[in-house]
């Protein structure tokens, strides 16, 4: 028969066998399920691109970013100020990506005109690929002191056509159109057609190759007509 002194002994024994076991394995008991992520600030704009894709960027909030991306609103900020530094966090990674499309086809291209010309489709390219971000950087008004960075990623985009048309420049027939200008006409033109693809409102034209393929005898038009302007 067992004694109270034998029941007292045993316990103390499970406790201490159970104690042990825990520590030999690194079992631990269940706490409250906390968030890790490697990279916040790059969860941040993946889910505030998640909600501009959902309902536009004017009207959600920092703190609905960050509930979307499982972390406190004191945690998202953390890296950003206010929803002003992060639309213009997502405005500056789209003008650095567009630079990149546009730059990206040059190898290829046999002729100034050419690469000029394949700048121009990737332009609507990027517009197609990454709609939300196109529909913060040219909606967005960007502040020269607090957002420099993304105003300095802006001017890198303009920097790049600016350069393929000073190399393409020396075609044009109308000599009196300097190369800011001629930039400028490729750039709102093209930039008007990406606007629409992006929208699905060029009429008759839905899937992507139907739109690049408008896109590549649109710019081939507008630049060719640039070089040899009807008299």
């Amino acid at each position: 028969m067992f004694t109270l002194s034998d029941v007292a002994i045993g316990y103390i024994m499970c406790r201490y066998v159970s104690t042990v076991n825990m520590k030999r394995y690194n079992f631990s008991m269940p706490t409250p399920k906390q968030y890790h992520h490697g990279n916040l600030r790059q969860a941040l704009l993946d889910a505030s691109l998640s909600l501009i894709r959902e309902q536009g960027h004017g009207s959600f909030t920092l703190r609905e970013v960050a509930r979307l991306a499982g972390v406190s609103h004191t945690a998202a900020y953390r890296h950003f100020r206010d929803k002003q530094d992060l639309l213009a966090a997502i405005a500056q990674n789209g003008f650095l990506r567009l630079t990149a499309y546009l730059r990206k086809p040059a190898p290829k291209a046999r002729t100034p005109l050419d690469r000029l010309q394949r700048a121009g489709i990737a332009y609507v390219e990027f517009a197609l690929d990454h709609p939300e971000e196109f529909s913060v950087m040219f909606s967005l008004t960007l502040d020269a002191a607090a957002d420099s960075e993304a105003k300095e990623a802006a001017s890198g985009a303009f920097t790049a056509l600016v350069e393929f048309v000073q190399a393409w420049k020396p075609a044009v027939t109308n000599q009196s159109l300097d190369v800011l200008t001629l930039a400028r006409i490729a750039w709102v033109q093209v930039h008007g057609l990406a606007e629409l693809a992006r929208k699905n409102q060029i009429h008759g034209l839905r899937t992507r190759k139907e739109i690049l393929a408008f896109a590549a005898v649109a710019t081939g038009v507008l630049l060719h007509g640039l070089e040899f302007p009807s008299s």
